[in-house]
């Protein structure tokens, strides 16, 4: 192992202690490979609501290992491959059965970011925003990501209440910069 690994996977496990210590958990034991992380955030609110101000607002800290890269994908810089909508996510933080429409009843969405190549620090960022009226914000959430290959890191915004009916979307972003954007809708079936 090179002193550049070694070095970004020591970083990589500092950090997951450190946040799971803030937030009370221990894990079992040191991944083989750095983490990718999810985030949960809040539930809409009359002004808009940031994971900062919000007093509802927690995180937790989900960690997806994911097998080993080809050679050529571990040398690409980190990218977004995939965003995924849905309700419920597997052990692997995955959306189980994606869509774009959901009930005003259902308390949890899900966006699951599949990421790939590799990166000692990036910053995923989550924007969930109601379209109706002026488009206004639920919620802001960022996550760090070191990796060496494929990576799943999931983003989850709740409503212990029912969702107003509309029109809503999330746009990710990748280190500042916008990389995808899905449009979902909340509506009675």
């Amino acid at each position: 192992m090179t002193r550049f690994a070694r070095s970004t996977a020591l970083y990589s496990i500092c950090l997951a202690s450190l946040l799971l210590g803030a937030c009370g958990k221990h894990p079992a034991a040191p991944p083989a490979t750095p983490p990718a992380t999810a985030a949960k955030a809040a539930a809409p609110t009359p002004t808009p609501a940031t994971a900062h101000t919000a007093a509802a607002v927690s995180g937790t800290l989900v960690t997806s290992i994911a097998t080993a890269p080809p050679a050529s994908a571990a040398s690409a810089p980190l990218s977004v491959a995939n965003v995924t909508l849905g309700n419920a996510v597997n052990t692997a933080h995955q959306v189980t059965q994606p869509s774009n429409r959901f009930a005003p009843g259902d308390k949890t969405i899900y966006a699951s970011v599949a990421t790939a190549g590799r990166s000692g620090g990036a910053t995923l960022n989550a924007k969930w925003s109601y379209l109706g009226g002026q488009g206004q914000l639920i919620s802001s959430i960022s996550q760090a990501i070191a990796t060496d290959g494929p990576a799943v890191t999931t983003f989850m915004v709740q409503n212990p209440d029912l969702w107003p009916e509309g029109k809503y979307k999330v746009e990710i972003s990748l280190d500042g910069k916008p990389v995808s954007t899905q449009d979902f809708e909340i509506a009675r079936p």
